[in-house]
């Protein structure tokens, strides 16, 4: 075969670093993207940040006293309303990114400025300082200030910490104390009923139930140690929890009437007993802390509807400073900050249109549910990506990042954005019904079922197609999983 040269002309697309950028931070969630600010900002000096993510924190001297100095205020003047902001957001869109200028224009050179809510502490507050929040204590701290206070020997202290630190973080032992025992030296010479001594100790202390080796003996030691409680209900709880606890969690409520020859009455002050105790005693001192969901839009009613708002505190203020631009200006030989300086106004333009593309969408969605708005989720309507992406004029996929990870608050809680997309399904009237507003409606239907006699998923069918929906009792079965609520056997009660 013979080998040849030939030109061939070709198009494709190609995406520019600031488009990939743009890419970039429009699908990440609010923590990665203050994540990648101060990243960037570490990289290049010319970019800073006008508000202090720390200015709420206690900021501490050289000698180690705590600064009780206000920080310094910033000037009135260069707070910007929004109207104006938008008309230098517009004006800056019709010029680009790419201009001469040093400072990239009012807009992309401080952008976000002025849109943050004030960090002045209240007037009325006596001290403004934040206060210092304790280290939670432990499960452990718990029960040994406890053993502590107990005035035990020094050798039942070291076997009942022994104990402790076998506990797991519901309180449990799920170590037995053979293997325990069997794994102590033996020059200490430790005998067996010292350590069911210490046991013994252990769950006698608080939290009740802390040290059980199972659920019913937790549930067991917490029944013992409740007071007020009638001697023949006391006993037929701790027999239910000991011997029939299986059937009390299946609701078999039949079979327990009939093994302990009691009626209905009695079994209900039983069932009374046993749910005040707490199966997990050692989790309220679990060290987990709950990750709080900042939203990035707040809905709020108007007078003449609903009114979408950008959160300003999660809106970073960036600007290029303004010493190294007025030093790059002009001057060509310093390429590395040009390149920089280039970077920094793409950053400002990206982060602008980020947070614009996302108002966009979240007022596009307001105008679409403004029943879910005014009556709730049962009155979700179907929506789709493409309806969106449609009224914009964008592409699905940037719907997709839109509405990924970011959230919105509103009169009935907080919702990612995607919780307003979900499939449809067909009525008899040949209308659409959401399948969230049908999650709704089951949600409704099995808070006011009859306990002694709850719906089932069949029933619950029929009853929502005597509304007009036509759904199968699959699926039924299928929302109500997705809820989280029990089947009907475990749902009745006496």
């Amino acid at each position: 075969m013979k080998q040849t040269l030939q030109l061939k002309t070709s198009q494709h697309l190609a995406l520019t670093p600031q488009l990939q950028q743009s890419i970039r931070l429009l699908q990440l969630s609010t923590l990665e993207l203050h994540q990648e600010i101060e990243q960037v900002l570490s990289d290049n000096p010319l970019l800073e940040r006008l508000d202090d993510p720390l200015d709420r924190s206690v900021r501490l001297l050289a000698d180690g006293a705590i600064n009780s100095a206000p920080a310094p205020a910033e000037a009135p003047a260069q707070q910007a309303s929004g109207e104006d902001g938008k008309a230098a957001s517009s004006e800056n869109e019709g010029e680009g990114g790419g201009s001469d200028d040093a400072h990239g224009g009012d807009g992309d050179a401080d952008w976000g400025e002025g849109r943050g809510s004030s960090n002045s502490s209240n007037a009325d507050d006596e001290d403004g300082r934040p206060q210092l929040e304790a280290s939670p204590v432990t499960l452990r701290e718990h029960l040994m200030e406890q053993v502590r206070l107990s005035c035990c020997a020094p050798r039942d202290c070291a076997l009942v910490e022994l104990v402790v630190d076998a506990l797991d973080d519901n309180g449990y032992l799920e170590e037995s104390l053979d293997d325990i025992h069997a794994r102590l030296p033996e020059e200490l010479e430790i005998d067996f009923d010292e350590l069911r001594t210490a046991l013994a100790l252990v769950q006698s202390l608080e939290p009740a139930g802390v040290g059980a080796r199972s659920a019913a003996e937790c549930l067991a030691l917490q029944i013992r140690r409740m007071p007020n409680v009638p001697l023949v209900t006391r006993r037929m709880a701790l027999t239910i929890v000991e011997k029939y606890l299986t059937w009390f969690a299946q609701r078999e409520f039949n079979k327990l009437k009939k093994a302990l020859d009691c009626d209905d009455e009695d079994l209900r002050e039983a069932q009374g007993v046993i749910r005040q105790c707490n199966p997990h005693p050692g989790a309220a001192f679990a060290s987990d802390v709950s990750d709080f969901v900042v939203p990035d839009v707040i809905v709020r009613r108007a007078k003449d509807g609903w009114s979408v708002q950008l959160n300003p505190e999660v809106m970073p203020r960036l600007r290029v400073n303004s010493l190294y631009a007025q030093a790059l200006k002009g001057g060509k030989s310093e390429t590395q900050l040009n390149a920089q300086l280039q970077e920094a106004k793409w950053l400002i333009k990206n982060m602008r249109q980020r947070f614009d593309t996302i108002l966009r969408v979240a007022q596009a969605i307001v105008e679409r549910q403004r029943n879910f708005f005014s009556h709730g989720a049962v009155a979700m309507r179907p929506l789709v990506l493409r309806e969106i992406a449609d009224t914009l004029g964008l592409h699905e996929s940037t719907i997709s990042r839109v509405t990924t990870q970011k959230y919105m608050l509103t009169p009935h809680g907080m919702f990612e954005l995607k919780y307003f997309f979900g499939s449809h399904v067909a009525t008899e009237a040949g209308g659409e019904a959401s399948s969230t507003a049908i999650r709704a409606l089951i949600v409704q239907l099995t808070g006011a079922e009859d306990p002694k006699n709850p719906l089932s998923d069949s029933k619950i069918a029929d009853m929502l197609g005597e509304q007009g929906m036509v759904i199968a009792r699959r699926t039924v079965a299928k929302y109500r999983e997705a809820l989280k609520i029990p089947p009907v056997s475990l749902r009745k009660s006496l």
